[in-house]
C-alpha cells in the first residue's frame, strides 16, 4: 500500500443518535395514538354491581298493570228534597234497608203554615162557590118566572090581536081599539125575546162562571195535595234495597233543599273502579277485557265505562265481573288487574329495567361477545308493557344488555367489566 492510500472505516451511529432516534419514534407512536387511536371515554365497572339481560325473540304481549278497587255496582245518591231541621236519625250507616224504610225525619214548621194556609183559601174558595151558585140559581129562577108571565101575556094579547084583526074588518071596533091591541101585542113580544135572550145569556155565564170556579178550586186542592205531600218528604227514606253507606246530618243540624244526606250501595253485584295513566288514553275502549288474582281463582272483568276526565295524571275506568263473582271479595279490596290493550305479536324484547330512566329508550350498553366490556349503541323502542319493551331497531337476538340503572356511568362511551 502506497503512502498516498489509506483505509476508511464505517462510521458507526453514536449514542447520541441513537436516543435521538428512539425518542423519534416514541413521538411518533404517541402522534398516531393520538390521531388514530381510541378516543373513546371509558369506565371500570364491577360487574355484580350491574344487571344483563338477554334480548329475546318472543310473544310480544300488549298489556298493563293496574290496581282495581271493588265497588258496588251502583251506588244511589240520597238528596234532601225538603228543608228542615234533623228531629230523629232512625238507621246507622252500615245498615241494610229496604225500599220505603225511613232513615231520617226533618221538621219544618214553615210548611206546616203554607199547608194551614193553603187549607184556609180552599175552605174559602168552596164556600164563595156555594154562594155564587145558590145567586146564579136564584137569578135564572126569577128570569124563568119574568118568562112565563111574559108567556101567558103575549097569549092573551096574541088572541086578543089575532080576534081585532077580524072585527076591525068587519067595522066592529075602532081603528083606535085595534092598534092598540096591536102596539101591546107587539110590546110583550118583544119583552119576551129579550127575557129569553137574557135567561140563554145569563144560563152560559152560569156554566161559565161555575166551570171556571170548580177549576180553580180543584188547582188550590191539587196544590194543597202537593203541599201535603211535601210533609212526606220530611221522612226521607231508602229509594232501593242495599247498604246505607254513608249518613251525613247529625240531630238538630238544618239542612236545605238538594243537600246529599248519604248514599245507598247496591250489593246485588260489584265492579272494580281502576285508575290509569294518562299516557293510555287513546287505547282504552269499553270491552277491553282484563283479568286478576283472587283466592287462588282467575277472574275474569271487561271495561263497560271510560272517565275521559283526567285527573292528577290518571283517569278512571269502570269494569264489571264476566266471570263469577268471588263470594269472599268486599267492597274496598284492591287487585293487582292484567288489562289487555291488544293481540299478542312476534317481536324482538328487552327485558325492563332501570336504564330507561337515564336514555328514555334511547340507547344501551351492549355486551361484547368478549364479556369484558359494554359499548354504547343507538336502539329505537316501541310498545312496552310490564315485563318487556319492544325492540324496533339496534339490537339482535342474543346480544347481552346492561339493564340496570345508568346513573353512575356517567357520559362513558365504553364500560370495562371487572369481575
Amino acid at each position: 500500500m502506497s503512502g498516498m492510500d489509506r483505509k476508511i472505516e464505517k462510521k458507526r451511529f453514536g449514542k447520541k443518535q441513537i436516543w435521538l432516534g428512539i425518542g423519534i419514534i416514541l413521538v411518533l407512536v404517541v402522534l398516531a395514538q393520538i390521531i388514530f387511536g381510541d378516543k373513546s371515554s371509558k369506565l371500570n365497572v364491577e360487574q355484580e354491581k350491574i344487571t344483563l339481560a338477554e334480548v329475546l325473540n318472543g310473544k310480544y304481549q300488549d298489556y298493563i298493570s293496574v290496581n282495581g278497587t271493588v265497588e258496588p255496582i251502583q251506588t244511589i245518591y240520597l238528596d234532601a228534597v225538603e228543608s228542615g231541621k234533623v228531629e230523629k236519625i232512625l238507621i246507622e250507616e252500615g245498615t241494610r234497608v229496604k225500599k220505603g224504610d225511613v232513615i231520617l225525619t226533618l221538621s219544618n214548621d214553615n210548611l206546616l203554615l203554607d199547608i194551614s194556609g193553603n187549607e184556609a183559601d180552599v175552605a174559602r174558595a168552596v164556600n164563595d162557590l156555594k154562594t155564587a151558585r145558590i145567586n146564579l140559581e136564584n137569578q135564572n129562577l126569577q128570569t124563568r118566572s119574568t118568562i112565563l108571565e111574559l108567556q101567558y101575556r103575549f097569549k092573551k094579547l096574541e088572541r086578543q090581536y089575532r080576534n081585532n084583526q077580524k072585527l076591525i074588518q068587519q067595522s066592529l071596533i075602532s081603528k083606535e081599539d085595534f092598534e092598540y091591541s096591536k102596539e101591546q101585542y107587539e110590546e110583550t113580544k118583544m119583552q119576551l125575546d129579550l127575557q129569553q135572550q137574557k135567561f140563554l145569556r145569563d144560563s152560559i155565564y152560569t156554566i161559565t162562571r161555575l166551570s171556571s170556579d170548580e177549576e180553580s178550586i180543584d188547582r188550590m186542592q191539587m196544590n194543597l195535595n202537593l203541599t201535603r205531600r211535601r210533609m212526606d218528604n220530611l221522612n226521607i227514606k231508602a229509594t232501593f234495597d242495599g247498604e246505607l253507606a254513608t249518613l251525613n246530618p247529625e240531630v238538630g243540624e238544618v239542612i236545605n233543599y238538594g243537600t246529599r244526606v248519604g248514599t245507598i250501595n247496591i250489593l246485588d253485584s260489584y265492579k272494580m273502579r281502576v285508575l290509569i295513566d294518562e299516557h293510555y288514553i287513546t287505547r282504552i275502549n269499553r270491552g277491553l277485557p282484563a283479568d286478576f288474582e283472587f283466592a287462588g281463582k282467575k277472574n275474569k272483568l271487561r271495561i263497560v265505562k271510560v272517565y275521559p276526565e283526567v285527573k292528577n295524571g290518571t283517569f278512571a275506568v269502570d269494569m264489571e265481573f264476566t266471570s263469577e263473582i268471588p263470594k269472599q271479595i268486599r267492597i274496598g279490596q284492591t287487585a293487582r288487574i292484567h288489562l289487555e290493550l291488544g293481540e299478542s305479536e312476534d317481536a324482538m324484547l328487552l327485558p325492563r329495567g332501570g336504564f330507561y330512566q337515564s336514555t328514555g329508550g334511547q340507547w344501551v350498553y351492549v355486551v361484547d361477545p368478549s364479556g369484558d366490556l359494554a359499548k354504547k349503541r343507538n336502539i329505537r323502542l316501541g310498545r312496552q308493557n310490564p315485563r318487556y319493551y319492544e325492540v324496533l331497531e339496534g339490537l339482535n337476538a342474543g346480544e347481552q344488555v346492561i339493564i340496570s340503572d345508568y346513573e353512575n356511568f356517567g357520559d362513558a362511551d365504553k364500560l370495562i367489566l371487572k369481575k
